[in-house]
């Protein structure tokens, strides 16, 4: 399973910085003007897991292959770019084609650094986007509306449903609410899928600067509305990127970098677990679904293993290393065989059996 996360945000706010670190580019251009970034970056980053690690030791495997996440750095959004304004509807195409977004906001107060606004404002950075991506959205709706207009008038049930759905849309868009936030029923959702709306992806936001530069009623704010949001000194994370364990605890910091946590903060927001395979030849981390049936889990490896799935033998992690392997685990009692209706957990780890 792929999977793209589009990092935007008005320019000058650290997103090729941000793009930098968490790839290891040394060739993105950072630069201290708008529009550094011109076609989008992409990068494949790792999601750390300390499981893959363990289990690779545990199997002596010859490789480790974690899940990966896709992110892509996009060229900085302006007000007026859904109607074309600085490099408008490219960057809203680049959107597009993402899974989720992390908007970037500025946080901090360094004066160096050319600040496209008046003043250093998150929420209303962050209403910026909102605005530029509800208005390319109601763009997008009215041209498939203008588009359906004869269905409906010959009556073809489809199409009818289709324009309620969007209707709908329309009208929690003309209201300036994310079509993210909106409770849409599983058929509504199909449907909305098609279009690729910029508002209905998930998305997670990133304050960039130190925690004490950033004003409490803004954090109050963020938490009364329960928006998932992650604090980031990004130019501090990208001059500390790789360091070793041993001098970040040296330096004071934390094991686990920000970066890190951003990355598994960006796997979760789409609601994404990993199962696990493991063996001599490799220990290797799946990305499925949350609520994926085994069959379903199965085809990530191979597709054979939907229409042939026989069952599947599942263990969780944690017990596999604290019984040292298969053979304590089984005797144990637990390795479990499961069959085409169980739901896969977060951490298991199965041996698919097929015909």
């Amino acid at each position: 399973m792929s999977l793209s996360i589009g990092i935007v945000g008005l320019p000058n706010v650290g997103k090729s910085t941000l793009f930098k670190t968490l790839t290891k580019k040394q060739e993105v251009l950072i630069a201290n003007y708008p529009f550094a970034t011109i076609d989008p970056n992409v990068g494949v980053v790792l999601v750390p897991d300390a499981r893959v690690d363990k289990l690779a030791e545990l199997s002596k495997s010859q490789k480790k292959i974690y899940a990966v996440v896709d992110f892509v750095d996009i060229a900085g959004l302006v007000k007026g770019a859904s109607e074309g304004e600085g490099l408008g509807n490219k960057f809203l195409a680049n959107i597009r084609e993402t899974d989720a977004i992390i908007y970037v906001l500025r946080a901090f107060k360094n004066s160096d650094i050319i600040n496209t606004q008046q003043d250093i404002n998150p929420l209303r950075d962050k209403e910026i986007l909102d605005v530029e991506l509800i208005l390319k959205d109601l763009e997008t709706v009215n041209k498939r509306l203008e588009n359906l207009d004869g269905d409906v008038r010959a009556g073809k049930k489809e199409a009818i449903k289709e324009v309620s759905v969007l209707k709908k849309a329309k009208d929690c868009l003309a209201q300036e609410k994310l079509l993210c936030d909106i409770d849409f029923i599983e058929e509504e959702k199909l449907i909305l899928k098609n279009y690729q709306l910029l508002t209905y992806k998930k998305r997670l936001y990133l304050l960039n600067g130190k925690e004490e530069e950033i004003d409490k009623n803004i954090l109050e704010i963020f938490n009364k509305n329960n928006w998932n949001y992650i604090i980031i000194d990004i130019q501090n994370e990208f001059e500390a990127e790789g360091l070793t364990i041993q001098e970040r605890r040296e330096f004071g910091l934390a094991e686990l970098s920000e970066t890190d946590i951003l990355v598994k903060k960006a796997y979760e927001i789409l609601d994404l677990i990993t199962f696990l395979t493991t063996g001599e030849d490799e220990t290797r981390a799946w990305t499925i679904k949350n609520g994926d049936t085994a069959p379903v889990a199965g085809a990530v490896i191979h597709t054979d293993f939907l229409n042939k799935f026989v069952k599947a033998e599942v263990v969780f992690w944690k017990d596999l290393i604290e019984n040292g392997g298969y053979v304590k685990a089984r005797e144990k009692g637990l390795i479990r065989t499961e069959g085409k209706e169980y739901v896969v957990r977060d951490g298991d780890v199965i041996e698919f059996k097929h015909g």
